[in-house]
């Protein structure tokens, strides 16, 4: 496992950098599933334009004004937060020792951050100066749905990750009552579905107030979020991130699987899970692994959504009923979430009937939606 970016580059390359210890593992296949899954969001949406199913929106934009106070200070943050928090990082003795840690504390180098801030600040002060005009002007311009994929992304990443620690502590509740700050502002701890769900609401909410069409949006979206889902798994894996299956102990089925395909420990795993197994011989931060092999779930989900978003991907074009594209991902997620938690390390509702997870009736919810949708919708 690599918890961070420096062991990752460290076991690969044989390359020490420090500075990579503050890139959490798991993040940063997140991120680059973000970015990968914009991409795939924008061909979507500039086919379906093509195909004129969308409309485009007129906005008015001042072009030649000087930078505002507004985008002043917000570079001045930007510019402070990285100077104050990155370089400050290598400047502290400890910093690197905890990243997390680091992160979450108030410690920084000040001077760096007021003079990366006023840097920051001043180029764009720069940057607006030199397209300046004699008299601001006001222009018209076309928006159409690809244009504001950043928009989008950024209102799913941000709402996601707020809905993910929502849904989490209400799932463990106990937990979060015993240490609720501690709870809201760690690193680990998200749950899926609570993240697909707010952040499924704000998208649906700016597309409403940008005039775009919902229906051909979610068709839209259906590949986009199959891909995000199977390349954020990636990150749960190699970070080993506790979002395993339960202990396997069953002898492996096939010979020419690898032992680490069927049953895994998890070595050197980010939450340190298991203090009383440390491994043997090894020294520092992340020096513990499962006592018993557990199913590696985040990699099952990687292969089987992969193999649904090239499904998926593939009847796009042949679809023609507006909705039924979305439905089948609707139908598809459900069912491959609710058996995959069958294998899964979760917390159980023991005060309902069969004991199900949270993942278990929200995916039924989504196999009867998307079933729904794919039967009862029709051409219009």
């Amino acid at each position: 496992m690599y918890p961070n970016l420096y062991y990752a580059f460290k076991d690969l390359f044989g390359i020490e950098w420090s500075g990579l210890k503050l890139v959490n593992t798991f993040g940063f296949f997140v991120a680059l599933s973000f970015i990968l899954s914009a991409w795939i969001l924008t061909l979507e949406l500039r086919r379906k334009q093509q195909q004129g199913l969308f409309l485009h929106t007129e906005e008015n934009i001042v072009i030649g004004a000087k930078a505002s106070i507004t985008e002043l200070l917000i570079n001045f943050l930007i510019g402070f937060l990285f100077g104050y928090k990155v370089i400050g990082a290598f400047t502290i003795s400890d910093a690197l020792n905890d990243p997390q840690s680091y992160i979450l504390s108030t410690k920084g180098n000040l001077i760096a951050g007021l003079l990366l801030g006023l840097l920051f600040g001043g180029m764009k002060w720069w940057e607006k100066d030199k397209q300046k005009l004699d008299k601001p002007e006001t222009r018209t311009v076309r928006i159409w749905p690809q244009d504001r994929v950043g928009d989008i992304v950024i209102c799913a990443a941000v709402f996601g990750f707020i809905g993910a620690k929502i849904f989490h502590n209400l799932e463990n509740w106990g937990d979060f009552v015993k240490d609720p700050v501690g709870s809201l502002v760690s690193f680990s701890g998200l749950t899926f579905y609570g993240g697909l769900i707010c952040a499924g609401v704000a998208v649906l909410l700016y597309a409403k107030n940008k005039k775009i069409s919902i229906v051909h949006l979610l068709d839209a979206m259906a590949p986009t979020m199959m891909f995000a889902y199977a390349a954020g798994r990636i990150g749960c894996q190699v970070s080993g991130d506790g979002d395993w299956g339960i202990v396997n102990l069953h002898p492996k089925p096939f010979g020419w699987l690898p032992d680490w395909m069927w049953a895994y420990r998890y070595p050197h795993n980010v939450i340190n899970a298991d203090n009383d197994t440390p491994i043997p011989g090894c020294v520092g931060q992340f020096c513990n692994e499962l006592k018993y092999p557990v199913y590696p779930t985040p990699f099952y989900e990687i292969v089987i959504c992969m193999i649904l978003f090239i499904v998926i991907w593939s009847l796009r074009k042949r679809i023609k009923i507006p909705g039924r594209l979305f439905g089948i991902y609707l139908l598809f997620n459900g069912i491959e979430r609710f058996f995959i938690e069958k294998i899964r390390v979760n917390t159980k509702y023991e005060f309902l009937p069969f004991h199900p997870t949270q993942a278990e009736i929200i995916s039924l919810i989504l196999v009867v939606a998307g079933t729904l949708m794919i039967v009862k919708l029709n051409p219009r």
